[in-house]
């Protein structure tokens, strides 16, 4: 899949202006690009050396930029190959003139982390590092970023290494009992390999048992909060905020459209929607944000239903409870700080009733019962006291793959305990070895490959 004979350049900085962009050439001919890009033949660059340079268009021989090269030499790159990086200023007109100049010198434009995939396939990363290099660039919260610090670092390779280790030790011992018939596993032996299975596939389930918690790290929670006009849903999106991003004033419907925004609450990214309220329609733009409202409800995780304490719950109110029957949401009772509020509006026909815990007193205005309904926005996807310490999976991938580990083991396992043929134990635990390669790329496919690297960014 990857033509290792091919020179790639891409652009490694985000889009758009900035003080500085980072061009980043990998291949056989960077040096050869880089050289002429500095219009010097002989130019013989120190590796890993930042070096002040004037770059040239080859083919007009203008001035482009004044920039900061590097070159690192194969195979002591991220690539392992050899890269050169040029650190120009961040205009993006500029930098598409260098990367130009580069195509014209027989680069080609890289796939999308193709850089990772080189370095994967060059033994400089496993696949599982570098899937926490995307992790650790799209990561929004302090937790999220230490997890994919730590797979970075190669702790879930270096988590299954022993599981596969003893695993291919189980291997060896059953593939010699069927190569010497006379070589059966004595009893001792046997009830040894069983337990050994036994301990493996309790270790593996300790680490897969870590995914729920992990997808929340890197996934977050989508919550849209839904209500009727003027109930304070965009004044309790701004507080959850910490910032005025939506409009609020004290004429009903004035939000038309959906306004979504990302915060982090202990370590969990929730990606926070406010909406239009919902009642009958006057005019088609209100109706179609109505529309929204339903359709953004509908893929939510959670639903935060806003209600007004300080009035009697209306019509509209007992709509739009109706519509989260059945729905994991959590309801707001905001105006506490009115006189007239009562904590008693939700009647026992309501939604809510099934569910006490999920009702919340808040105030907009001064706060009150906020961090009441983080906890309660947070609660319905925590199981127990979940810890955001010790190493998470937080990729489907590798849960689907030791989920097929397990259950392989198990089988194996099964046939063991029946004293069933080496031929058909083995091939349980052939596969489950196999899976692991696949979590950290031994194995991998060039289809999956692709298929990973292609959610990367460009550049990565």
């Amino acid at each position: 899949m990857i033509a290792q004979t091919d020179t790639i350049v891409a652009v490694s900085t985000p889009p758009g202006r900035s003080g500085i962009g980072v061009i980043r050439v990998s291949g056989p001919g960077s040096l050869s690009i880089l050289r002429q890009l500095v219009a010097y033949e002989s130019f013989n660059p120190q590796p890993n050396l930042l070096t002040l340079r004037t770059l040239i268009d080859p083919m007009t021989s203008e001035t482009l930029d004044q920039a900061l090269v590097c070159y690192f030499k194969a195979p002591h790159s991220f690539t392992g190959e050899d890269v050169i990086e040029l650190h120009c200023h961040g205009s993006p007109i500029l930098l598409r003139a260098i990367v130009d100049a580069a195509l014209q010198l027989d680069a080609r434009m890289a796939d999308p982390g193709e850089f990772s995939l080189r370095a994967v396939a060059n033994g400089r990363l496993n696949l599982t590092e570098a899937e926490a290099i995307r992790d650790l660039i799209d990561a929004h919260t302090d937790a999220a970023l230490r997890q994919a610090t730590r797979q970075m670092s190669g702790e879930v390779s270096d988590r299954l290494q022993p599981v596969k280790d003893q695993l291919l030790q189980i291997i060896v011992r059953l593939e010699t009992s069927l190569e010497f018939v006379e070589d059966d596993l004595p009893s001792v032996e046997h009830d040894h390999v069983l337990a050994s299975l036994g301990s493996l596939r309790s270790d593996l389930e300790k680490l897969a048992n870590t995914f729920s918690r992990g997808k929340l790290l890197r996934d977050g929670i989508r919550v849209v909060l839904i209500g009727r006009p003027n109930v304070g849903k965009s004044s309790i999106f701004n507080r959850l905020l910490g910032h005025g991003r939506a409009i609020v004033t004290d004429i009903p419907g004035t939000t038309r459209d959906t306004i979504t925004e990302s915060i982090g609450v202990d370590g969990v990214p929730l990606v926070l929607t406010d909406t239009a309220g919902l009642r009958t329609a006057s005019d088609q733009i209100e109706s179609i944000g109505v529309d929204r409202t339903k359709r953004e409800a509908a893929d939510s995780d959670l639903l935060v239903v806003v209600l007004d304490g300080s009035e009697p719950l209306t019509e509209e109110d007992r709509s739009v409870l109706s519509e989260v029957a059945g729905r994991r949401h959590v309801i707001a009772v905001n105006k506490c700080d009115l006189p007239t509020f009562s904590g008693s509006t939700i009647d026992h026909g309501s939604a809510a009733s099934q569910d006490p815990g999920s009702v919340v007193s808040v105030s907009a205005v001064t706060e009150e019962g906020l961090q009441d309904l983080r906890s309660a926005i947070l609660k319905p996807f925590m199981n127990g006291n979940q810890a955001v310490e010790g190493l998470l999976i937080t990729n489907a991938r590798h849960h689907d793959l030791l989920l097929r580990t397990m259950d392989a083991i198990i089988s194996s396992a099964a046939l063991l305990q029946n004293r069933a043929s080496e031929e058909l134990i083995l091939v349980g635990l052939h596969n489950a070895l196999r899976y692991l390669g696949e979590i950290t790329g031994e194995t991998t496919s060039d289809e999956i490959l692709g298929k990973i690297f292609s959610t990367f960014c460009i550049g990565k």
